[in-house]
Order: C-alpha cells, then sequence, then structure tokens
C-alpha cells in the first residue's frame, strides 16, 4: 500500500506579534486591526523555501538512511531560482545520492498536495519506492496590507512509500480553475489578490465544498467518518461557514494555526496535516484539502506504525522554539524593502563561481567531509593525506557526512566591523564529535549566549545574497542547542 512514512515540519525560530506591525503600519491602513492578533513565523535573514524545505526533511528523515530515497520533490510559489532547480539543492543537502528523482511544483497555492499526490501515484505505480515531498513558502505582503499580517513561513516534508506506512493513502479528487484570487507576476515582489469577498464568495465556498463532495462521492464516505478535517482557509467566519455547509464536527477540524504561525502559502495544507499526525490514533481517517488555483482532497487512514513516530519530530517542536522578533524594521531590512547601510563592507562583490563549486558541491551542499579507512580520524574538508600525524596515509579518505553530527563550539567571536543583517556577525570553530573541526557562523541565536563547549547542531541557510547576479548562495551554520520548555 502506498501512504506516508514518515513526516516533519518546520517553522522559523523568529516570531513577530501582528500588533508590532500594526502600531508600525496601522496608521496606513486601519482596518488591518482585525488581523493585529496573534503572531506570524518569520524566516530569519539566512533563510529561505530551501533551506526551510531542508529543515523540514531533516526531521522527516530522522533515523532514515537518506541515501535510500530515491528523489526529492519541493513545492513553493517563492523559489529562489527561477532556473535551477531548487529540488536538487535540497537533495544533495540531504545526502541523497546523484541518482535520484527531483523536480519544482509551483504557480499555485495547491502545489504541495499536487506534489504529495504525484509522490503517492509514483509509488502505487511501483516504479519507485520512497520519495520526499517538500513544501516551503515565505510570500510577502506589502507593508500595511493585510497580507503582511496574515502570512507566516512554515515548512513540511513527507516521506511516502509503501513499507512501515503510518497514514495509508486512500484516495483523492481534485479540481482545477484558473482563478485570479492571489497573483504575482514574474517580476513582483509583493503578493497581489482581489476582493475579499469574491474570494470567499466564489472561491472558497464553492471550490472546496465541490472537492470534498466529490471525493466523498467517489469514496463512499461521510464526513462523520474523519477524524480530522484540513483545511488552510484564513478567514475565521468563511471557516465557520464551511465547517456548518460541510457537517464538519468541531472536534474534527483542525487547527490552522493563523495564530501561531500564519498562513504559509503552499506548504500550509501539509503542515497542518503534519501537526494532525502527531497526535493520530491508529484507525483515524483524515482529510486533507488544499486551495488556490482550484483544490485537491485526499483521505488517509492512520495505520499502527504511527505510535512508531512519537519522538518528538514535526510542528509542536518547532512551535515551542521560538524567540521574538520586537523589531518590525529589522524585518523589512530582513526581507530586502527597507534599505540599509552595511558599509563599505557590504559593498563587497560576492561573485559565485560555479565551476569552483561544482568541484566541491558535497562539502558545500551536504557539508561532507573525509574519514581514514586506515585509522578512522575524520576531517573537513577532506584532503588526499590523513591529517592524523600518527597515520598520514595517502587517499585513503572515504566521504564522511558532518551536517548530522553533534558539535561543540571550541571557540566563538562576535564581529560588529563585518557587514551583516543581524550584527555582530557571530562565528567560530566548532568541534564535531567523531572527529573532525571547522570554522562556521552562528545563527539563531545572541552572543551572550553561547559559550565554549556548548552543543550545537547544524542547519543548512543561505550564506550570501548576490543582488546584481541575482544568486543565493548556501552552506552550513552551526545552531546552539537550547532547551525548549
Amino acid at each position: 500500500m502506498a501512504g506516508i512514512c514518515s513526516y516533519g515540519g518546520y517553522v522559523p525560530r523568529y516570531r513577530l506579534n501582528r500588533g508590532i506591525i500594526f502600531g508600525a503600519m496601522g496608521w496606513m491602513n486601519a482596518a488591518n486591526i482585525a488581523n493585529a492578533r496573534g503572531e506570524k513565523a518569520v524566516a530569519s535573514f539566512d533563510e529561505d523555501s530551501i533551506t526551510m524545505a531542508v529543515a523540514a526533511g531533516i526531521d522527516a528523515l530522522r533515523g532514515i538512511d537518506p541515501s535510500q530515497v530515491e528523489g526529492v520533490y519541493l513545492a513553493s510559489t517563492t523559489l529562489p531560482y527561477k532556473e535551477r532547480l531548487n529540488a536538487g539543492i535540497v537533495s544533495c543537502a540531504l545526502g541523497m545520492e546523484d541518482q535520484v528523482r527531483a523536480a519544482d511544483f509551483t504557480g499555485g497555492l495547491k502545489a504541495g498536495t499536487t506534489a504529495l499526490l504525484t509522490a503517492l501515484e509514483g509509488v502505487e505505480s511501483k516504479r519507485v519506492n520512497k520519495l520526499l515531498v517538500t513544501a516551503a513558502d515565505c510570500r510577502l505582503g506589502k507593508p500595511a496590507s493585510p497580507q503582511e499580517m496574515i502570512f507566516g513561513d512554515a515548512a513540511a516534508a513527507l516521506l511516502v512509500g509503501s513499507e512501515k506506512v503510518i497514514a495509508e493513502f486512500k484516495d483523492s479528487y481534485s479540481v482545477t480553475y484558473d482563478f485570479g484570487d492571489h497573483f504575482r507576476g514574474a517580476q513582483s515582489k509583493f503578493d497581489n489578490q482581489w476582493e475579499d469577498r469574491w474570494i470567499r464568495d466564489l472561491g472558497i465556498d464553492q471550490f472546496i465544498p465541490e472537492v470534498v463532495n466529490g471525493l466523498l462521492q467517489k469514496t463512499g464516505l461521510k464526513m462523520a467518518d474523519f477524524a480530522n478535517v484540513i483545511y488552510p482557509i484564513h478567514y475565521p467566519a468563511a471557516r465557520k461557514k464551511l465547517a456548518k455547509v460541510l457537517g464538519i464536527a468541531p472536534e474534527a477540524e483542525q487547527t490552522n494555526l493563523q495564530a501561531e504561525v500564519g498562513e504559509s502559502g503552499v506548504a500550509h495544507s501539509l503542515v497542518m496535516l503534519v501537526h494532525a499526525l502527531e497526535d493520530a490514533k491508529p484507525g483515524d481517517k483524515i482529510l486533507v484539502v488544499s486551495y488556490g488555483s482550484g483544490c485537491d482532497a485526499l483521505c488517509f487512514e492512520v495505520t499502527e506504525e504511527i505510535e512508531k513516530m512519537r519522538d518528538g519530530r514535526g510542528i509542536s517542536a518547532a512551535l515551542a522554539n521560538r524567540a521574538e522578533l520586537d523589531n518590525y524594521t529589522k524585518f523589512l531590512v530582513w526581507r530586502n524593502i527597507l534599505p540599509a547601510e552595511f558599509g563599505k563592507r557590504g559593498e563587497e562583490d560576492s561573485w559565485t563561481r560555479f565551476s569552483a563549486m561544482w568541484r566541491v558541491r558535497k562539502m558545500l551542499l551536504g557539508l561532507y567531509g573525509g574519514k581514514c579507512s586506515k585509522c578512522g580520524t575524520a576531517q573537513i574538508p577532506a584532503q588526499d593525506i590523513c591529517v592524523n600525524p600518527e597515520c598520514e596515509a595517502v587517499g585513503t579518505l572515504e566521504p564522511y557526512r558532518f551536517s548530522d553530527k553533534l558539535g561543540h563550539i571550541a571557540s566563538f567571536t562576535g564581529d560588529n566591523l563585518a557587514a551583516s543583517l543581524d550584527p555582530p556577525a557571530i562565528y567560530g570553530q566548532v568541534e564535531f564529535e567523531g572527529g573532525g573541526k571547522y570554522m562556521f557562523d552562528f545563527t539563531d541565536c545572541a552572543l551572550d549566549e553561547l559559550s565554549p563547549g556548548m552543543p550545537v547542531t547544524m542547519s543548512f541557510r543561505r550564506k550570501y545574497y548576490d543582488e546584481k547576479r541575482d544568486i543565493s548562495g548556501y552552506f552550513w551554520k552551526a545552531v546552539p542547542v537550547k532547551e525548549v520548555k
């Protein structure tokens, strides 16, 4: 049987209180007070859809050999590259083999469920055994717009296969409409949308009942059969109306995380699904509905294997790991909405040499070094000669992955002179358990939180952005391990 074998989620650490946004921009649009409750998840300056998809993928592949995964799909409407396979960067960062299938799914907000359906059908055909579906979005609304308040950043990942399935795929039903409720042209930075009432009355009120009733008729199920019903609509009145029209019981309605995260675009239905799977019980039926350029509806039934997933993976742990972003202008600078002066050091030209990057791609994207087959010494970067002075064997290093290894801070410094979007720039030496030492930037932390010996994990982040050539460069950064209460 085809279905979901594992799940992972990611919500960025920083949360921006919507009241702070309204306090800064409410003079422009007083009606936005209606959207000013709660907080939104905000990707850091060094995060984007690719890095968040990698973080969710790492969570989903916990305890699973990535070399056994035969492909990765990435769904997003905010892909950093229009021509360069974004999913190819994700697959390398996750440690997958080169001989995998990879594809980007984009263009509409139901691209996440479409990617999931494509993976499920691929497994059902028995041409592939395991595919990882990732979805992430960092959508932008103009300052003072409702979208700025409503949107939030998040990612989800689902491993699809036919063995040890935790949620068996039963059936699906889809509709596609060229319905321009939200749209963004090729050169547009911000989301545009049509009138709210038109979106609700024609789009939501018609398309979702159509796809749900189509699935119920196709499967012979009733709404009362579902323990969880997922539909990513942020309008409170529209959600209440849909629940009444469709007959969704209050206890079956899955929270849309609007108060904690926000509307996360392509990822939202899958983020809600991951959140639902955390507490799902064997025998539960789950209905997943996406919305955007039509709708997809998918039906799953939870199996006994779900009990093996109670290990802290998913959305809840990410929600607990939070820090307040109490500066609205910092958010604007991070998103390149508000220009800022970085000094002469910020004018350095970041030129990506793709030929050089190709030669060390495994180290840059996958954080691979080497381990001596003769003495067992690990080192990064890999060299022809073993660094162990008592060995110094030549040509004995085998590929060794550091991204999944725990490290400890050997030294660190805060640099107030370096150009940084979150000064001071913090970097230092990290020693890995099992051997190996390298210098990394530190992220998602403050300087006064660090101390020598502190444990760190590795996080795939955007190292730089070359604005002149519109190139994002990626590498791994160190994130201090904090106790989440």
